[in-house]
């Protein structure tokens, strides 16, 4: 297969998003092209359900911050935590926010109603940065980016919370390597049949078999994702925000995952240095988390919205 990557200037993308959401979603194409987050609030991750609303988890102090797509009005969820709050995943049918709690070694399930703290589940290990998650049918794997390994929430039936959580050891041709964010984004395959964990220090993407933790390099005909940081799948489409590159590529899965293409690149002036991403409608959502900068209590930090190409 032929790997296209194309380009799209800040400008072509804006006038491509009017186009976009002009049609079946205008309602969408109102929305503000960037959210606003409090100052020096440090986000890494984002969440968005059913409905349009994003939260937005704080490595400052773990508070959860939640946007009105529609307006960009936002209000504190929950209060700081006490350590991190990294990636984040919504349970939107039980009103639920799964947190990763990244250098805090824990686990955090928020309530999106009223921000109250349903479950805390500590990793066992010390010397762990839990970084993502993904919801996956009856289960909730997170990521350690410093430690190979996955961790996993069983949910019972009616989405019954476990009373611990699991450890799954990487094993097969996972290599964790020595001072680098290893593990970070996560993600299922159009299958549903596996794990899909970016490799941030590596700049690839591995499929994972979730029973036994054995993964495999995913075959991308050579082309790398550079820092390969948040993922976010579409149906067959897996969207990989390039903290390395500044941009944000779509990569057309195999539907066992083991084989993807790389088809194109997003890249805007607005990103700066993105983490991860979200989708509603016809929009991504694209987390400056500006790792770049030294940050301060009046940093300035925004989410911005790109059509899904």
């Amino acid at each position: 297969m032929r790997r296209t990557r194309v380009y799209l200037a800040a400008a072509f993308a804006a006038a491509l998003s009017a186009a976009l959401l002009g049609g079946g979603t205008a309602a969408a194409g109102r929305f503000p092209a960037e959210l606003r987050l409090p100052d020096g609030f440090r986000p890494e991750g984002i969440a968005i359900g059913t409905r349009p609303v994003a939260y937005f988890g704080s490595l400052a102090d773990g508070r959860i911050h939640q946007v009105d797509l529609r307006t960009g009005a936002g209000r504190q969820l929950s209060a700081p935590a006490g350590g991190p709050s990294a990636g984040l995943a919504v349970d939107p049918a039980r009103h639920r926010l799964f947190v990763a709690g990244g250098t805090s070694g824990e686990v955090r399930v928020i309530d999106t109603r009223d921000g109250a703290l349903l479950a805390n589940y500590p990793v066992a290990a010390s010397g762990s940065y839990v970084n993502d998650v993904v919801i996956a049918g009856d289960a909730v794997w997170l990521t350690d980016s410093f430690q190979p390994r996955l961790y996993k929430l069983s949910l019972g039936p009616g989405g019954e919370l476990p009373s611990a959580l699991e450890t799954v050891t990487l094993g097969g041709q996972w290599q964790n390597l020595p001072d680098s964010f290893n593990a970070n984004g996560i993600a299922t395959t159009p299958d549903g049949r596996a794990l899909l964990v970016g490799h941030s220090a590596a700049g690839a993407l591995f499929r994972v078999d979730p029973g036994t933790g054995v993964a495999s390099v995913v075959d991308l005909g050579g082309a790398t994702l550079p820092g390969a940081d948040g993922l976010l799948r579409v149906g067959r489409d897996l969207y990989v925000v390039e903290g390395d590159g500044g941009r944000v590529s779509k990569v057309g899965l195999r539907a066992d995952g083991a084989v993807g293409l790389v088809e194109r690149a997003l890249t805007d002036h607005r990103f700066d240095h993105a983490s991860t991403v979200a989708a509603f409608g016809d929009r991504l959502y694209v987390v400056n988390a500006r790792f770049s900068v030294v940050p301060v209590a009046g940093t300035r930090y925004t989410a911005v919205a790109v059509p899904r190409f």
